[in-house]
């Protein structure tokens, strides 16, 4: 038990030291954009659900890879919280506000929409990629996919809840999420789950940069020349 609890603290501990303070002082003030992304997600879900409101939500804010693409990237800002019918929305709701929320306070709140946003495009850059190269590609998709929405808010969850995990230590649970999504696209390989891996390739591309960045800097610290110089 007691190398449990030494493992939890090593894994988790940074996070939870980092949300406990701003949560115990301002409690949900402290989350304004991860509030307000589950009330707009509940809202487009509650909109979409009525006969007179899907075609609505579709125009405005889902997104395909048969869409011309100024229309995608037009749709894209809004398309982050249109969740799936086909899932409970409870589900999606909780997950937003739990991981909306910790990177909120852990990365601010426009670092923490930018991010989420990146990791959207992502895969849905990925979707046409994966259409031109076809069915045939390991990482292509079939034709009939082009005519799939995107995957709304999950991609942005999993990408932050990846980036969170590598930035504050916790490699083992962004390792669990990546490979329950890699697990995700054996047992049922769709659309959704191979956009999820784009998603998470993206944050992997952004983790690497500033370690990348740092080695160098040590490296010529080492080396005992000017930063920059050969």
């Amino acid at each position: 038990m007691r190398t449990l609890a030494r493992w939890a603290r090593a894994e988790r501990g940074p996070l939870y030291a980092t949300v406990r303070g701003p949560l115990l002082r301002r409690k949900w003030r402290a989350v304004p954009l991860a509030l307000t992304a589950v009330g707009l997600t509940a809202a487009l879900h509650v909109v979409h659900n009525q006969s007179w409101g899907y075609d609505v939500v579709q125009d405005v804010g889902a997104v395909r890879a048969a869409d011309p693409l100024w229309l995608a990237l037009l749709r894209t800002p809004l398309s982050l919280f249109v969740p799936a019918l086909d899932l409970p929305v409870w589900g999606a709701l909780a997950q937003i506000l739990f991981v909306f929320g910790i990177a909120e306070i852990c990365l601010g709140r426009w670092r923490t929409l930018a991010l989420a946003y990146a990791a959207t495009l992502a895969g849905t850059l990925y979707a046409r990629v994966g259409i031109w190269l076809g069915p045939d590609s390991p990482l292509g998709l079939s034709p009939s996919d082009a005519h799939v929405v995107d995957t709304g808010p999950s991609a942005a969850v999993v990408g932050l809840a990846v980036f969170l995990g590598l930035r504050y230590g916790a490699r083992v649970t962004a390792g669990a999420v990546i490979a329950s999504m890699v697990a995700e696209v054996l047992v049922k390989e769709n659309l959704a789950g191979k956009e999820h891996l784009a998603a998470i390739a993206a944050m992997l591309a952004l983790c690497a940069i500033p370690a990348a960045r740092r080695r160098r800097a040590s490296a010529e610290a080492g080396s005992g020349l000017p930063p920059g110089e050969p």
